[in-house]
């Protein structure tokens, strides 16, 4: 790949990203406003609903299942678990919903955003960007925080045509199952939004809609360093004895600078966006959290994608809420964190967990 100079690139993109910019603030500005106006209004509690109502949970770790169920509570979401080194799934609660057409992706597009501009050399992992005259940024930091200017200047530099190349190379736009007769794929702009261009999809997911799979399938590739697998859910026993990873693609990451993405997902749970998860140095976490409206859905959004760093039983956690103004990344953070601590708890990913499933595994599980 042709290697870009940093500085005339960012020196072109600035009238670009200024409009970007406006557009970002007046976001802001009015997800503030309706932040306060909520506040004012006496909260009404959230419906209180049943996630798992029509789940099929054949051929699930009922494990995973029960910490994933309890940790989400009667909310409006869906939780995606998956073995990053093969591509299982291992449960899905709320299967109607993972399985819809896709949602607004808000931050956690950023993910994409930091490949891309990484692997075109926009940026080194150390490249400071202003974000304001007495503000930079690297990417660890903007990562860990979640600067919607630091990306959506990554984004103006890019252009549109190479941010849609990564978010396909990255499984978005298309099925990331096999087989699973009811997944739908997400959805890829084909065009820039006209207010806010390219900056607003690269910091907030503006143009794309994802599903918590193909989220799942993105996440488990930079787990694994660059091999992006069909996500497959075995039903029976004989399934899973004979369960065979399929590859969808492999990943050439090695300009990538995944290690300095890492690292910046594990930012964002030991001091940014995800600190609600609390930091554990036992029990390592990495993720990326969105916050959003999706027009389309006419809902809040709350994203965390994540991974753990285990020696044994590494999972691929992704949690997407929808709901009210309550809703948000740090809050799916916390679900999640429930999700490994409950399990940390039960020695899951030290001790075999192989073992045959009980009757109060089912009764729990649902």
């Amino acid at each position: 790949m042709k290697r870009f100079i940093l500085i005339p690139l960012l020196g072109a993109a600035i009238l670009a990203s200024t409009a970007s910019a406006a557009t970002l603030n007046k976001k802001a500005r009015r997800t503030s406003s309706s932040k306060n106006a909520a506040k004012k209004r006496k909260g009404r509690a959230a419906p209180r609903i049943d996630p798992t109502l029509g789940d099929n949970i054949d051929g699930e770790d009922l494990v995973i299942r029960q910490a994933a169920v309890k940790a989400l509570g009667p909310v409006n979401g869906s939780v995606v678990v998956v073995d990053p080194s093969n591509g299982r799934i291992l449960t899905i609660v709320n299967q109607k919903l993972a399985l819809q057409s896709g949602f607004t992706p808000c931050s956690t597009i950023k993910l994409v955003t930091s490949v891309a501009a990484l692997s075109e050399h926009i940026i080194e992992p150390d490249t400071k960007v202003a974000i304001t005259r007495r503000l930079k940024f690297n990417l660890t930091t903007a990562l860990a925080k979640s600067n919607n200017q630091y990306f959506a200047r990554l984004g103006n530099t890019l252009g549109f045509e190479r941010v849609t190349h990564y978010a396909e190379m990255l499984g978005l736009g298309e099925k990331a199952a096999l087989d699973i007769p009811d997944e739908q794929s997400g959805t890829i702009a084909s065009e820039p939004p006209k207010v806010g261009g390219v900056g607003l999809m690269t910091s907030f997911g503006e143009g794309f809609s994802v599903t918590p799979l193909e989220l799942a399938a993105l996440v488990s590739a930079i787990a694994n360093n660059g091999t992006l697998y069909y996500l497959q859910y075995p039903r029976t026993q004989e399934e899973i004895d004979e369960f065979m990873p399929k590859v969808k693609r492999t990943l050439d990451f090695s300009d990538s600078g995944i290690p300095d993405i890492r690292v910046g997902m594990r930012g964002a749970v030991d001091y940014g966006t995800a600190r609600r998860i609390g930091y554990d140095p036992e029990d390592p976490i990495l993720g990326k959290t969105g916050t959003c409206t999706d027009y389309r859905a006419s809902s809040h959004m709350g994203w965390f994608g994540s991974f753990n760093e285990v020696n044994r039983h590494q999972l691929v956690v992704v949690v997407m809420l929808t709901g009210d103004h309550r809703v948000s990344g740090p809050v799916a953070a916390g679900v999640a964190g429930n999700i490994y601590h409950n399990l940390s708890q039960q020695s899951y990913f030290a001790a075999d967990t192989n073992r045959p499933a009980t009757g109060s595994d089912f009764a729990s599980a649902r």
